[in-house]
């Protein structure tokens, strides 16, 4: 899998600048090349026909990569808002006594603003220090499960993350690619079979 661009939505204090989020960084971009397709390859190929290639897979081996350099999955942070606690958050790294929080793409673009917006709230709340945001170019969103959330559709609204009012925290978005496409390669099915891992 290909990184291709990030996006700083919120750089506040001096958490990026520090060994811990360095680290953090490092996991997160080796976890992101580590996803090939076909599993047996060295690289990740999509077949390019439209909308027919799951997701779901692809997430699996990148929560599988972290989940080996120490991360929590599945996490659910208490932010101390309402009765109601925001969903899970798909991996955690600890930091001290609060969280970096990593999201990446499955649902719809509705799901991709509940994403940020539940990290940009554990950020406000105290529990996080940062999160960050994978998902899918419009390019390789065009070979993926019909209207998953995608950079191009997200990139409007990042002045409304930019305009959060905080002493410190870190939010960001990462856009990720195919490495190439290859009409002889296998579909990645929709659902959690076939788990693309390296």
């Amino acid at each position: 899998m290909k990184y291709i661009k990030e996006e700083l939505l919120i750089n506040k204090g001096t958490f990026s600048t520090n060994k811990e989020y360095r680290k953090i960084r490092k996991e997160i971009l080796a976890a992101i090349k580590s996803i090939h397709w076909p599993p047996s390859s060295d690289k990740f190929t999509i077949n390019p026909q439209k909308n027919l290639n799951g997701v779901v897979p692809i997430k699996q081996a990148f929560i599988d990569y972290l989940k080996k350099s120490g991360w929590e999955t599945e996490i659910k942070i208490d932010v101390n808002t309402t009765a109601v606690t925001p969903g899970k958050i798909d991996a955690v790294k600890a930091i001290k006594n609060k969280y970096f929080a990593v999201e990446w793409e499955t649902g719809n673009i509705s799901s991709s603003h509940r994403a940020l917006n539940k990290m940009v709230i554990g950020i406000l709340s105290g529990k996080l220090a940062g999160g960050t945001l994978i998902i899918p170019t419009r390019n390789f969103y065009y070979y993926l499960t019909d209207r998953v959330g995608n950079y191009s559709e997200l990139e409007p609204y990042f002045p409304l993350w930019r305009s959060v009012n905080c002493d410190s925290g870190f939010l960001s978005v990462i856009a990720i690619e195919h490495d190439d496409i290859n009409t002889h390669v296998p579909l990645i099915k929709k659902g959690t079979d076939g788990r693309a891992r390296q």
